[in-house]
């Protein structure tokens, strides 16, 4: 095992001069000991907590749990703060500061006497921005996912977050469940702290986690009110003081083949299309070399194991009981690289071994999988140059190739204003166009894409229609929705010419998605054409507009890509 001749955080706590002074004494107003300056490691714990972010709201007493696991290994514990970004709270979108909070957690990070560091991450976007931000720094780094919440109960049943509340929603619509109804859902859904129990974004990300090997075996499906987590959060405490004495980084742990590993399990799990755009933001900070293609490439023809919602039945406490994500890999093992290095030092292959399964009707075997091909289908098309995307485990299968009229809709404030109007012209055949709510256009590349469908025909009894945009969905959500057209409407994308009567063809199998105009009309468009007004002109959000990437980039700052190590060059006095 290697170990390191100097620690990092010496050059400011193991000085005999004023600066070695000065970062002493201060930090000494809060009780610290002689020893606890002198050849120790000092672990920054990145917390996100926030009681605007109830997915992790209960951080302040993880935070204290690992600080116990470090002082217990020998190690100098020190939390710090970073933006926290509330997924189900924020306006007008968390993905608008996605880059932000990476910015803060990388610099806060570089900028401190830190030897490894601890991620606390639960909401959607905290897990890659926190990640983004120390894979650019690459110090030992290890994860503490938050957990999901307990199963929602109502009426007898379960429920799960996100999923219930878009059939709810279609239930008011139709007629079939009263605000009373939905009232006392809303009392029954979120009974415990943690985020979505359904395997949306967050559960998906922690899945990603778990996969690449930045968290302790087993950690992504546990509870979050569930002792064995408090258990995971402690031993992750003593973990990256040991992480620190082997040099073992983050950029050893994020390698091309572990990338590669999400994106089949991903398939496998019926996860986000959201992972997308986070996987090829992280990508970039390390130097990975990863395509939109790779996704289509390697996850189409993986098949769907794990029975959750919105792909399937059960939540992700099901999920752990059933055995978890070790289960999954084990399935996997022939299609996975089970030779990257992971956290605790050992291999993935070693830490899935054998995993049991306790329950085949939460997780499929191999043999006997739920469906034969999952994944995500990457189409192009003089619709989407670039790329769009759509997760067919989610989908309907009869509307996986479908040609049908455009009903546009060039703003989300046109489209809450018309979509209910009776006198709208639409019918279920037709394929619902929303514009400009792509990464520079809403801004922020919002979570829309699943447009609810028209009052009138949801009492008809109509489920599900083709939907388009340049936006992006909740991972809780379903449908038969193309999403994160590129390039986007509002810089001008072929998104931005369609206009109502359109012809738009899909062919999933095909991965074609095209409108039935010709180039000349597209060009004579384009030419009359003009950009809309930025939606601001100073501040962070004026920044993001400049410099975010599209879709297909990981629509990360275009600044951001690659790192800048761990290295100070000056001191501060």
């Amino acid at each position: 095992m290697k170990k390191i001749n100097k620690l990092r955080s010496a050059e400011w706590f193991g000085r005999d001069d004023k600066l070695g002074f000065i970062h002493r004494s201060w930090l000494r107003n809060q009780g610290h000991p002689d020893h606890m300056f002198r050849n120790r490691p000092v672990i920054g714990i990145c917390n996100t907590w926030s009681d605007l972010t109830p997915c992790n709201a209960h951080f302040r007493e993880f935070a204290n749990i690992v600080k116990r696991g470090v002082y217990e290994a020998g190690g100098f514990p020190l939390e710090f703060p970073v933006m926290s970004l509330g997924e189900t709270i924020m306006k007008p979108t968390t993905m608008l500061y996605r880059n932000l909070v990476s910015m803060d957690v990388e610099e806060s990070i570089r900028s401190n006497p830190l030897d490894g560091v601890v991620l606390l991450t639960g909401c959607d976007k905290t897990t890659p921005s926190a990640l983004m931000g120390a894979a650019s720094v690459g110090l030992p780094t290890i994860v503490v996912p938050g957990g999901p919440m307990l199963n929602g109960k109502y009426r007898g049943t379960d429920i799960g977050s996100g999923t219930a509340t878009w059939q709810l929603s279609e239930g008011i619509k139709a007629g079939t469940v009263s605000k009373e109804d939905l009232m006392e859902a809303e009392t029954c859904m979120s009974r415990s702290a943690g985020h979505c129990m359904t395997m949306g974004t967050a559960s998906s990300l922690a899945c990603m986690l778990e996969t690449l090997g930045i968290t302790l075996p087993g950690a992504a499906a546990i509870p979050a009110v569930d002792a064995r987590k408090k258990v995971m959060a402690h031993l992750s405490g003593n973990r990256i003081v040991e992480m620190v004495k082997e040099d073992l980084r983050i950029t050893q742990l994020l390698t091309r083949n572990s990338f590669e590993n999400v994106i089949k399990v991903n398939s496998a799990i019926g996860g986000s299309t959201n992972v997308m755009i986070h996987l090829l933001a992280i990508a970039g900070r390390v130097g990975v070399d990863l395509v939109l293609e790779d996704f289509d490439n390697l996850g189409s023809d993986i098949p769907l194991l794990v029975n959750l919602t919105p792909a399937g039945k059960y939540l992700m406490e099901d999920f752990y009981y059933a055995g978890g994500l070790p289960v999954v890999l084990d399935e996997m093992r022939k299609e996975l690289h089970m030779d990257v290095i992971t956290v605790n030092g050992k291999t993935l292959g070693e830490n899935s071994k054998e995993a049991p399964c306790y329950d085949r009707e939460v997780i499929a075997s191999k043999e006997k999988p739920l469906k034969h091909k999952a994944g995500i289908a990457v189409l192009k098309g003089n619709l989407c140059e670039n790329g769009a995307v759509i997760k067919p485990s989610a989908a309907t299968d009869s509307l996986m190739k479908h040609r049908g009229r455009a009903v546009v809709f060039e703003t989300i404030e046109d489209y809450h204003a018309r979509i209910d109007d009776p006198d709208l012209d639409i019918d279920e055949t037709c394929v619902m166009v929303l514009k400009n709510v792509g990464p520079v256009g809403y801004p922020g590349m919002p979570e829309v894409g699943n447009m609810e469908l028209p009052e009138k025909l949801v009492k008809k009894g109509v489920k599900d229609m083709v939907r388009i945009s340049d936006g992006r969905m909740s991972g809780t959500a379903y449908g038969t929705v193309v999403l994160h057209v590129s390039p986007e409407s509002s810089v001008g994308g072929t998104l931005a010419l369609v206009k109502d009567g359109d012809m738009i063809e899909l062919d999933v199998k095909n991965r074609s998605l095209n409108m039935d105009v010709s180039a000349e009309e597209i060009e004579k468009r384009r030419l009359a054409w003009t950009a809309p007004e930025p939606r601001a002109k100073r501040g962070f959000v004026n920044l993001y507009i400049n410099h975010v990437e599209q879709a297909e980039l990981g629509c990360d700052f275009d600044f951001l890509k690659g790192s800048s190590g761990d290295e100070v060059l000056r001191d501060c006095h």
